[in-house]
């Protein structure tokens, strides 16, 4: 599949671009931006940040980092606990006032008001260098705090997230090396504080991009993005901002967006879908070229995996967990959820557009499996077969399908699974202290927050970060190596962004050589654009979403 739709590529201004999706947005507040395909649109359109992912149609250069609000991607001190970034002149809000240190700094702090402004990260929680409570929460509670206890919490604050001029300071509790790329998110950015309207400003856009909304945001339907005429090009170095408008109405079935976009109609030519067409459309898509030429469908970095339980009598024993991985047939998982314009293969939980990406399979089973290698691997390690296991998913009709496959290869491996469907609170269920009791392999999937496998490996396998009385947190395995935990310490703390990536990438083949997890398979999506829509790509490392700092229309 092509990166761009057929075309000359556009690099004048002008047109309208009709953006088009199932929804809703939740809500277009910096601080509570959560879903990844909302928060890519923003940060092309009206949010910005210290530093942004440069946008390419290459994928292999999209985790490429820049400035954006800032000048670079900031200086760090040696222990990696002091960043320092200088703000760029001539960034303005769409009211013609300038973009200040205490904005960015301002809106950072409402991610401490955690009962006020929910839903979105909380890294600045848990590193920025502020004390806590005995319970662990922040002593700081957020700007909308009042009292002699709040004033404290703001002075704590105001010394982790400091200003001088332009130059903001974070000093933080312990060393991370990729705070510079954390600062991707919108999380991060600023927020003017005499239009922050808190929890009531859920639908609020206040602009520092090139786009400001017309009007308001009509909950189910949408709004329109027009130019911001305090923007300046030669403030921002990511986004080009070609059309004068963009029409994002949401509230409209994938399939009728993607029928609507393919018949290239008045209003579809000027068209680009948000939604993935459905896998049916996908293959009528790709079949006929005419339409291909107006798709792209890249990589969306989310990975499908399998976590063997190692408390479970089955699979504390790492042979079997090698001998489930060695038999396991991710081609035909892949043919079941849609073929390969839904998904590849992944051997590896690090997706391709990332830097700490591999291709290395240390248990040497492939793509398609090797039952009779995982049978000879079961008789050596002396079980009983055949080996019987439960699995937990969450249950589609798609995802049926697909645990069937698995389940195909696995029985001629010596296995004998049994599945359970779960279509209810799925990840609830499988991260309740009790699942392991009765489930030995449970299936996941995860996606990075930015373009690290610091936030893929620890998040999943960190077991001082994730295990408790309580439950696994997101380690549903009980992966439990104290080792590798305080390797994953040390590599978070690598200064040089090549090596330490390198290094995420050899605890991730450590991970797969004792069996930690499975991969399955890299999801994909495609999207379809009418005939007018020019410089289409989609930003894999931004969540494989269309790419809004480039779009253009046809003159």
């Amino acid at each position: 599949m092509p990166t761009s739709a057929v075309g000359d590529r556009v690099t004048t201004p002008g047109g309208v671009v009709n953006a088009l999706s199932l929804g809703p947005v939740p809500t277009w507040d910096p601080q509570r931006l959560a879903a990844r395909g909302d928060t890519a649109f923003a940060e092309r359109v009206f949010a910005r940040t210290l530093t942004a992912y440069a946008p390419d149609t290459d994928p292999e250069k999209q985790a490429r980092l820049v400035g954006d609000l800032a000048t670079d991607t900031g200086t760090a001190s040696d222990d990696l606990k002091t960043w320092t970034f200088t703000l760029r002149d001539g960034v303005m809000w769409q009211d013609g006032t300038p973009v200040t240190c205490k904005d960015v700094a301002y809106g950072i702090s409402r991610t401490f008001a955690t009962g006020r402004i929910t839903g979105g990260p909380t890294d600045a929680l848990a590193v920025l260098a502020i004390p806590r409570n005995s319970d662990g929460t922040s002593t700081y509670e957020g700007p909308y705090a009042t009292g002699k206890s709040a004033k404290k919490g703001r002075q704590a604050f105001e010394k982790a997230v400091s200003c001088d001029g332009r130059k903001i300071t974070f000093t933080l509790s312990m060393p991370v090396g990729d705070f510079d790329e954390m600062l991707t998110q919108p999380a991060f950015g600023p927020v003017k504080k005499s239009v922050d309207r808190g929890e009531d400003g859920t639908w609020d856009i206040f602009s520092a991009g090139p786009y400001m909304l017309q009007g308001t945001w009509e909950e189910g339907r949408g709004g329109t993005f027009v130019r911001n005429p305090h923007w300046s090009a030669d403030s921002d170095p990511v986004r080009k901002a070609y059309p004068d408008e963009i029409r994002y109405q949401e509230g409209l079935e994938t399939q009728t967006v993607a029928q609507q976009v393919m018949a290239d109609n008045a209003a579809g030519r000027e068209s680009v879908s948000l939604g993935s067409a459905p896998p049916a459309i996908q293959q009528h898509i790709t079949a006929v070229q005419s339409l291909e030429e107006r798709s792209v469908n890249p990589r969306t970095g989310i990975v499908d995996y399998l976590v063997p339980n190692v408390r479970s009598k089955v699979f504390e024993d790492e042979q079997v967990r090698l001998a489930l991985a060695t038999a396991t047939n991710r081609e035909a998982y892949v043919t079941a959820i849609g073929g390969g314009t839904a998904a590849d293969p992944a051997l590896s939980l690090v997706p391709h557009g990332l830097p700490a990406a591999h291709d290395d399979d240390p248990v040497g089973a492939g793509t398609r499996g090797d039952p009779a290698r995982a049978k000879a691997i079961l008789e050596k390690a002396g079980v009983d077969t055949p080996v019987e296991f439960t699995i937990a998913y969450r249950s589609d009709p798609t995802s049926d399908k697909a645990i069937a496959a698995l389940v195909a290869g696995w029985q001629q491996a010596g296995f004998e699974p049994k599945t359970m469907p779960v279509t209810d609170d799925y990840f609830s269920t499988i991260a309740d202290k009790d699942a392991r009791k009765d489930i030995d392999v449970f299936w996941s999937n995860w996606a990075p927050a930015w373009a690290s496998a610091s936030t893929i490996l620890p998040p999943l396998f960190d077991s001082t970060i994730n295990i408790t009385k309580t439950g696994p947190g997101r380690d549903y395995g009980y992966w439990e190596d104290e080792d590798l935990d305080a390797r994953m310490a040390k590599v978070s703390a690598i200064v040089d962004r090549g090596e330490r990536e390198k290094a995420w990438a050899e605890v991730d083949r450590t991970l797969l050589e004792q069996g930690a997890y499975i991969g399955l398979a890299e999801r994909r999506a495609l999207y379809i654009a009418g005939s007018d829509i020019r410089n289409l790509s989609a930003n894999a490392v931004l969540g494989g979403v269309v790419e809004f700092a480039d779009i253009a229309v046809a003159p």
